[in-house]
């Protein structure tokens, strides 16, 4: 018998707890097979001055929005003509039918947490619609059902004959991730049995003695996991599994003119088909395939218990974190290829920083916390939330950025909407599962994560542990938080300290503070202090702990200035300003019209003020030569008001900038 890794057993072992203490009919939840669990999104309250108002705005604004836009567009029109009820010729782009998907997953996502008969009512009809649509056998791509001869460009002449352009199975893995959202909301398999059945037909067709290809966009890979979490049938895992391994192989296909709007896919880099993915070591191509590709390596090896997926995922992630993270956590810098460029190679004017990258990093470093257990990767998680993810949508949930730039002159502004429309989408169902990232727990411990006023019910061995947090994090430093077990409990809690209150930005030398005191952290338990030690990103506390037991935790808030590596050209003489997990940004509208060409000596202080008024409240800095920010005198050479850079071009149009000049002409 070949000895089992000890990352393999232990995988192995946590599986079958999960798979004995889960009912494969229960709609509460996915079964999980990483080390910890997140704490469902829909059993987390969340009561804070921060998101709480940023998800109600997407329940009551962006997701409307949505499906009023997937109409206004066509999108919707797409599954009406290929059900035979209306008759017309395919409208707009071959991947439209993802962005249906992608706003049933939301919307499912948000009725999980807020019923509302409306929107239920819109989601069977859009449902019934996809069912009409479908092909008897499972195939289902409104362009190609509509007008086999003609489908829309790129879409190839056959089925699956153009995969690396086609988008057919990228599409399908947001719609086994919206009937799996549909199922937990409502415990309805409408939806799920059209995801079935397509999934059914994936089987039957590709595999190692059938037809052996690679989905250009991934997607699918997650998708599949998600079915196989939702039925266990080993053949969606089995299939993950096979579509990431075909990567790296030649498989013929059409070879594009540059001349062609698709001559990029002609490059294997650009769609991570350099290598097999097992021995890739550089993030390279298209950052949201890209972030998509590493979830899917992290779900194969833990369903499937193949760890050497999640060692390639880690690689990758500590080339982008070395190498290629935006401060604001963005991460594909080649605005025209939408993709990673070379170490280092962080431009601002023209960083491309995708919001559907932002919401992809965000997943992947999810996964990768709940697989290891590291404060480093709430770190990244952070850092992309408050910063480069939701700077992706305007504070009236109705207007947003695809790209998200860290410098502009002035002619960037948000829009309404976009022919692609992947990343409105995208925010919107990120902002409806927010909660699932504060907390998490494994059978005897638990994690907090992020700092939101919140409350929750944590169901550990043997006891319920309700947690209250009460905090107006990320304006204030302080947070209070109140543990009730059912009864007195042995537990451990792992309370998170960011980075950034311990000094460093990032887990990596890419930037660092030009102050490198972290300032003081201070604990309490029940008005106690006590010792702060910090393993792996956390503070444990293991303890009997009986009901009311409060720890009180302070972390350092004030103004930090930021340099990045040297070997960052484009930020070479410059600072940025942090503030606890965000990142600021002068605006126009604020610094006499200009924003590109401030200074901001290392040697001017610098004022923290909280604005109740300003944006919808919000904490800003300005130097304290400025009196009140905004009056101060005309002829100060250093004048400088900041925002968080999330809120930036929620006003007028005008110039930019994250990363100020520390000397005149640098």
């Amino acid at each position: 018998m070949s000895r089992i890794s000890n990352f393999k057993l232990i995988f192995f072992i946590l599986y079958l707890l999960a798979s004995l203490s889960c009912s494969s009919s229960s709609t509460s939840s996915l079964k999980n097979g990483y080390p910890l669990q997140p704490v469902n999104f829909w059993e987390v309250k969340v009561t804070d001055h921060f998101w709480a108002p940023r998800m109600e705005i997407n329940r009551k604004v962006t997701i409307p929005y949505l499906f009023r836009m997937n109409e206004e567009t066509g999108r919707v029109d797409n599954f009406r003509i290929a059900a035979g009820s209306k008759e017309a010729q395919h409208t707009g782009k071959r991947y439209n039918d993802s962005d249906v998907y992608k706003a049933i997953e939301a919307a499912c996502y948000s009725l999980k947490t807020f019923p509302d008969p409306e929107l239920k009512k819109q989601i069977d009809e859009l449902i019934s619609l996809i069912a009409k649509a479908q092909e008897p056998d499972g195939y289902l791509f409104t362009t190609r059902t509509i007008n086999p001869d003609n489908p829309a460009p790129g879409s190839g002449p056959e089925r699956w004959s153009n995969l690396r352009v086609s988008h057919e199975l990228y599409n399908l893995g947001h719609l086994y991730e919206a009937a799996v959202a549909h199922y937990l909301a409502t415990g309805e398999k409408s939806l799920l049995n059209i995801a079935l059945k397509s999934a059914n037909l994936l089987v039957k067709t590709f595999g190692p003695n059938k037809k052996r290809a690679f989905p250009g966009h991934q997607e699918v890979e997650i998708g599949l996991v998600k079915l196989y979490q939702l039925t266990k049938n080993q053949d969606y895992l089995n299939l993950a599994k096979f579509f990431l391994d075909e990567r790296g192989y030649y498989h013929g296909g059409e070879v594009y003119p540059d001349s062609s709007p698709f001559h990029i896919y002609n490059s294997d880099k650009y769609l991570q088909n350099h290598l097999p993915v097992l021995q890739q070591t550089e993030a390279v191509g298209h950052a949201v395939r890209a972030t998509y590709m590493y979830c899917g390596l992290l779900d194969v090896a833990v369903f499937g218990q193949w760890p050497e997926y999640a060692e390639a995922s880690k690689r990758l992630w500590d080339d982008v974190v070395t190498t290629k993270l935006y401060l604001t956590g963005g991460i594909g810098a080649a605005r025209e290829y939408e993709a990673f460029g070379p170490a280092y190679y962080l431009p601002n004017d023209q960083a491309y920083a995708e919001t559907c990258a932002a919401v992809g990093n965000t997943f992947w470093n999810h996964r990768l916390f709940l697989l290891e257990g590291e404060g480093k990767y709430i770190d990244v998680l952070e850092r992309t939330i408050y910063n480069g993810l939701i700077s992706g949508v305007g504070l009236r949930g109705d207007c947003f950025f695809y790209s998200n730039p860290l410098a502009s002159s002035g002619d960037y502004q948000r829009s309404a909407w976009f022919e692609v429309a992947c990343c409105p989408a995208n925010i919107a169902r990120f902002l409806a599962t927010f909660p699932q990232y504060i907390y998490a727990y494994s059978p005897d411990e638990i994690y907090i994560n992020l700092f939101v006023s919140s409350s929750t019910r944590i169901p550990l061995q043997g006891t319920e542990v309700e947690i209250t947090q009460e905090t107006n994090y990320p304006w204030e430093g302080k947070i209070k938080i109140t543990l009730k077990p059912s009864t007195r409990k042995s537990l451990t809690l792992n309370l998170r300290i960011p980075g950034w209150a311990q000094g460093k930005p990032v887990p990596s030398h890419l930037y660092r503070y030009l102050n490198p005191q972290p300032g003081q952290i201070i604990l309490q338990l029940n008005n106690h202090s006590l010792p702060v030690k910090i393993e792996k990103g956390y503070i444990r506390l293991t303890r009997e702990w009986d009901p009311g037991d409060t720890i009180q935790l302070i972390l350092p808030l004030f103004p930090r200035r930021v340099i990045a590596h040297e070997k960052v050209a484009a930020d070479h003489g410059r600072v940025a300003i942090e503030y606890g997990p965000l990142v600021y940004c002068a605006e126009g509208i604020d610094n006499g019209g200009k924003a590109l060409n401030l200074v901001l000596p290392d040697q001017v202080p610098l004022k923290a003020e909280f604005r109740a008024d300003f944006l919808n409240g919000e904490v800003v800095i300005y130097n304290e030569l400025t009196t009140k920010g905004l009056k101060g005198r005309k002829n100060d050479p250093h004048r400088i008001f900041l925002i968080p850079y999330c809120t930036w071009a929620n006003r007028k149009p005008g110039e930019m900038a994250v990363w100020l000049q520390r000397k005149p002409g640098n």
